[in-house]
């Protein structure tokens, strides 16, 4: 059952847009109190997106770039270039358990956007301790994990993501910019798409693909995938293509 003990629904106010320069963007939220993992499941397949207790997506005017993209798991082949990255990676230990914080995520997250601010240009702010606990940790129920990657006993990676009864739902992944060169990014999806061939998924969700944002882009590199066909609500049916 598709259950939760509390949901409110809001939506912000136009402002700018993190993706494209010069558009506007308005999110839709519903923040959600005890989701059950079908509910979760159910909001994921209609294009929202969980951050803790909170689901969002877009509801902009008159701007449809923003499209929710999954990888078909089943007929996924790993490429010459996938198998260069599991090369490099050798030597990277994986622990898979329910999300945490300590320090040593804390500095890896403020190291990891400290880089990507330089890089692309991202907007750069402190993320307090409470606020990363309301983020990644909380709302994740049965359902979220968190895959820590580590070189030696070195935390290099946090890869979040919520379990799926078809899927895997990926939410973030941040890195060391330091072990850039060993292609942390593409070999997290490769790993998520490891696991769903384990267990049988048939679906890795990569959240939002919108083709002129430089750090959007690469979504569409891991084919074959399909979009979903515009914001089915719950009681609408969910149609991918």
């Amino acid at each position: 059952m598709t259950s939760a003990s509390r949901i409110v629904h809001f939506s912000t106010l136009d402002t700018e847009c993190s993706y494209l320069k010069e558009r506007k963007t308005r999110m839709a939220y519903q923040y959600i109190e005890n989701a059950s993992m079908e509910l979760n499941q159910a909001l994921v397949e209609r294009g929202w997106r969980r951050f803790g207790n909170y689901y969002s997506r877009p509801q902009c005017q008159g701007c449809v770039e923003c499209l929710s993209l999954r990888i078909d798991v089943e007929k996924y082949h790993f490429s010459r270039s996938a198998k260069r990255t599991f090369k490099k990676a050798e030597g990277i230990s994986y622990v898979i358990q329910a999300p945490t914080m300590s320090t040593q995520h804390l500095e890896l997250y403020d190291k990891y956007h400290r880089f990507m601010e330089q890089k692309r240009g991202w907007h750069y702010y402190y993320l307090k301790p409470q606020s990363y606990h309301e983020l990644y940790v909380s709302g994740s129920h049965n359902f979220g994990k968190e895959i820590l990657y580590f070189q030696g006993q070195k935390l290099i990676g946090v890869d979040l993501i919520d379990f799926l009864d078809n899927g895997i739902s990926s939410i973030y992944f941040y890195y060391d910019p330091d072990f850039a060169h060993l292609s942390l990014g593409r070999l997290s999806i490769y790993e998520q798409i490891l696991l769903g061939k384990e267990y049988n998924l048939k679906w890795i969700y990569l959240g939002y693909y919108v083709k002129e944002c430089q750090s959007l882009t690469y979504k569409a590199t891991y084919t074959p995938y399909e979009i979903l066909q515009g914001l089915p609500e719950l009681n609408e049916e969910a149609i991918w293509r």
